[in-house]
């Protein structure tokens, strides 16, 4: 693997964990490299601001444990957050290229398929159904 480089990585595209969803649910998805400062000013303003009524969190791999501070942080400053928290698992795609290809042959690519950890959290100001899985009430 040393003579190789990443090239792209990319991640599957899927629909939210949760469903019976409005169609103008706020969705932060945290990303590893997200600040925490960044996405909290923005979500704050959705809930409090705009009065948005629910917001979902997403977060895959090593966003995971960022997505989860950020929820933690919204329920503690708003209180009252009905939540339902999702776990699942999503495949990325990880592009490798050969950096010394043989000389005279095409250069080689290699794909990795990984798959990550990935956490959805629904926040809801509305009471949410209590037999749900991963419920928890304020």
């Amino acid at each position: 693997m040393e003579n190789f480089r990443k090239v792209r990585t990319s991640e599957e595209e899927s629909p939210l964990p949760f469903p019976d969803l409005p169609p103008d649910v706020v969705e932060m998805k945290v990303k590893e490299g997200s600040k925490i400062r960044n996405l909290m000013n923005f979500a704050m303003a959705q809930m409090e601001l705009k009065g948005s009524r629910q917001i979902v969190f997403s977060g895959c791999g090593r966003a995971v444990t960022k997505t989860i501070t950020c929820v933690e942080i919204m329920k503690r400053k708003l209180g009252g957050l009905h939540q339902v928290t999702k776990v699942r698992y999503k495949t990325l795609l990880e592009v490798w290229e050969n950096q010394d290809p043989l000389p005279g042959s095409p250069a080689q690519n290699l794909t990795v398929h990984k798959n990550v950890p990935s956490i959805c959290i629904l926040l809801s100001r509305d009471p949410l159904d209590p037999n749900q899985t991963g419920y928890q009430p304020p």
